[in-house]
């Protein structure tokens, strides 16, 4: 048996007041998702347990069908792990966000969306300016980065925001609070005076872009925790594909296959052909490839309707033909988000997500579209949402 699982990161949402009470994914043309659904098990999965955050971290991990509540310790330790970055008992690690402050708002909190080379340069600038032995600054892709420190293990007791949580808001009540807080805040508020008129910025301001003005520091963590083997928990062989270090990092810790494949970012741009071209190719000698793409989740943050229906309809044109022409009578395919990411809301909720599985001894529902409110209708309710990573290698979609 051959299994392909698509993460439609943050696909899922809320009714738009705007367009007719309709979510993106009701909005969007998706007839391949539409024929998953109707020739498969459509449902809600319960991928982000009560009372833990509703970030990718978690609920990815439930997708992948590992409980973040015995295994989440932390989202910071995962992307390291992604890119290798040793870390010691006494070590720390944070998420830095490159961001855009404007007037006291957080205008931007991806910087404008800048590019991994103009985000190297820095920091490199921020290490060489702010670093020093406790404090080396790890360069990440897009946005994203990883702040360590040494020895400053009370930083992990500060109560941090995720920036994309505070977009179009006055930043200050949300910088780190409480115990281990204050280095945090000392590198914020010294970001600005190093980035401000840094090269890269003054030439994305020259070109009418927005400038990367300013870090955010976020998902505190400490060492990794210990996961099994994917093959082990499940007694299959996997590989996956993303754009971003978090998936990278969460496959590398299951001991998964991480796939390189050239033109796979975290945005739109994302070369949806090659990513389901390369995970097919994985398949000859993998039992399970695990395709995530970003894009959805991105508009999402970005307020952008537009964009993400793009992005699902994009998925859905580029990823889902190949992925039915290549399935047969050994093959079953899961689609899903892992969270919601609403439009109006520019950030995550947990709410549950809505998931279709297709192929061998797995049952129709009555389902005609892959959408919320279809997979609401169904009754079917996964909780906790990591066993649906049971459910689809051993075809039951009873409803227990």
């Amino acid at each position: 048996m051959k299994y392909l699982t698509l993460i439609m990161d943050g696909a899922a949402g809320l009714p738009l007041r705007n367009h007719g009470g309709k979510t993106c994914l009701e909005l969007a043309s998706t007839p391949n998702l539409d024929k998953l659904a109707s020739e498969g098990r459509a449902g809600l999965a319960r991928t982000v347990p009560d009372k833990m955050e509703p970030s990718s971290a978690c609920a990815c991990m439930s997708v992948m069908g590992y409980d973040p509540v015995k295994f989440y310790k932390g989202r910071g330790a995962i992307e390291a792990v992604s890119m290798d970055i040793p870390m010691g008992e006494d070590e720390v690690v944070f998420r830095c966000n490159l961001v855009n402050i404007e007037s006291g708002i957080m205008n931007s909190y991806c910087g404008g969306h800048i590019s991994t080379p103009e985000s190297r340069l820095l920091i490199e600038a921020l290490n060489k300016e702010l670093g020093k032995e406790i404090i080396t600054f790890y360069p990440g892709v897009g946005y994203r980065h990883i702040l360590k420190l040494r020895g400053r293990t009370e930083t992990l007791n500060a109560v941090t925001t995720p920036p994309h949580d505070i977009s179009n808001q006055p930043f200050a009540p949300y910088l780190p609070k409480g115990e281990g807080s204050q280095l945090l805040v000392e590198l914020i508020k010294s970001s600005n005076a190093v980035l401000e008129n840094h090269p890269v910025n003054l030439e994305r301001k020259r070109k009418g872009k927005i400038p990367a003005n300013s870090i955010w520091l976020t998902w505190g963590s400490g060492q990794p925790p210990q996961i099994p083997p994917f093959e082990q928990a499940y007694g299959i062989k996997a590989a996956i594909t993303s754009g971003v270090d978090l998936l990278k990092g969460l496959g590398k810790m299951m001991s998964m296959t991480l796939l390189d494949i050239p033109g796979v970012t975290d945005g739109q741009d994302n070369d949806c052909t090659a990513q389901v071209e390369g995970a097919l190719k994985a398949l000859e000698n993998h039992d399970l490839v695990i395709i995530h793409f970003e894009a959805p989740d991105e508009a999402g943050h970005a307020g952008s309707v537009e964009q993400k229906v793009a992005a699902i309809e994009k998925a859905d044109r580029e990823m889902l033909p190949r992925m039915l022409e290549q399935a047969d009578n050994n093959m079953r395919i899961l689609v899903m988000p892992d969270h919601p990411t609403p439009i109006e809301l520019l950030t995550h909720t947990g709410d549950p997500v809505p998931f279709v599985i297709w192929g061998r001894d797995i049952t129709p529902d009555r389902s005609v579209r892959f959408t919320e409110a279809q997979a609401l209708a169904s009754n079917y309710l996964i909780d906790p949402g990591w066993q649906i990573m049971n459910k689809l290698i051993k075809g039951s979609t009873a409803d227990d």
